[in-house]
């Protein structure tokens, strides 16, 4: 823990992985009463400043967090992101990858997962093309060789392919993958400027309402805390990210930081949201709230946060055992 003291405004900043701390002067209105009765020049305090003032400081961090998402969105846009293409209009440098694949099927049963790239099949000389792939799995062989490469490297598998997998064509053979052509696809700069905007938008209404969900099933005893990953859970999806290339762990940092900028806009107290909430309430009561009871509610709610930090990274180490 560590801070600078500049002028009137103390900053002081949290090292600890669970979150950063920024203490400006004045935020208490205690404090900054204490110093005005002594004599010292408080307008520059945070309680000192008008009720718009003060929630455009709270909600600064969590605009910087929408900022940065969309200016990593844009940037990812604009490098290129890993695209599902039309046969025939893919480049050289374009994967076969598996997409789909069926429960139950005689692929599932080999270990083929999704996310695999198919660098080979039968003999090797046949063309990577979903429609030759296709072809060759309804063959009818009574064994198919293929081989797959992800994060974990290079492996062949044996699959035998059978009848009844596709509903549509049940005497038809098949293994049950959905293999698609995968390429990166950059796009142009103003092109990536309107996609950033839309993937910004719609990322922070599909997290704000899983959030909403997830706090609905806490109340009532319903919720999975196995879909929630803290800062060992959250360390091993950065890995993961990073092993399927430079866009991909753009992608994953700026879902990051929407999902930080929805966090601390929740009305709950020690976040940014709860504060925003109290200042809310002085603008409508036109009096400041009792400093001594804002402390003891964030105190709880700074409690109630180490709690769930407690019970998310025993569920994150639960994960790796």
């Amino acid at each position: 823990l560590f801070g600078i003291k500049k002028g009137e405004t103390e900053y002081t900043w949290n090292l600890f992985p669970i979150g950063g701390f920024v203490r400006i002067y004045g935020e208490n209105a205690q404090d900054a009463a204490e110093d005005g009765r002594a004599g010292a020049d408080i307008s520059s305090s945070f309680t000192s400043k008008s009720k718009w003032a003060q929630a455009a400081v709270l909600i600064a961090g969590v605009t910087m967090n929408v900022l940065l998402s969309w200016v990593l969105f844009v940037f990812v846009f604009s490098y290129g992101v890993p695209t599902v293409v039309e046969e025939g209009k893919q480049s050289a440098e374009a994967k076969l990858v598996v997409t789909d694949v069926l429960a139950h099927s005689p692929a599932q049963k080999a270990g083929v997962t999704v996310g695999s790239e198919i660098v080979a099949y039968g003999d090797g000389s046949q063309a990577l093309t979903p429609s030759a792939f296709k072809a060759y799995t309804s063959s009818g062989a009574l064994e198919l060789s293929i081989t797959l490469a992800n994060k974990n490297g290079t492996k062949e598998v044996v699959v035998v392919p059978e009848k009844g997998i596709i509903t549509s064509n049940p005497e038809s053979f098949a293994i049950g993958i959905g293999p698609s052509l995968v390429d990166v696809v950059s796009k142009p700069f103003m092109t990536a400027l309107a996609e950033a905007t839309k993937s910004t938008y719609s990322s922070l209404v599909a997290i704000t309402v899983g959030m909403a969900s997830l706090i609905v099933d806490l109340f009532q005893n319903d919720a999975d805390l196995s879909q929630v990953a803290g800062p060992i859970g959250i360390v091993g999806l950065v890995g993961d990210a990073a092993q399927f290339g430079l866009a991909s762990l753009l992608l994953f940092t700026a879902m990051i930081s929407l999902n930080l900028a929805v966090i601390n806009m929740l009305p709950f107290p020690a976040l940014d949201g709860g504060r925003l909430l109290f200042v809310a309430i002085e603008a409508v009561i036109r009096r400041p709230i009792n400093p001594v009871w804002v402390g003891r509610i964030n105190l709880v709610g700074f409690v109630l946060l180490l709690v769930l930090m407690v019970v998310v990274t025993y569920s994150d180490i639960g994960k790796l055992l």
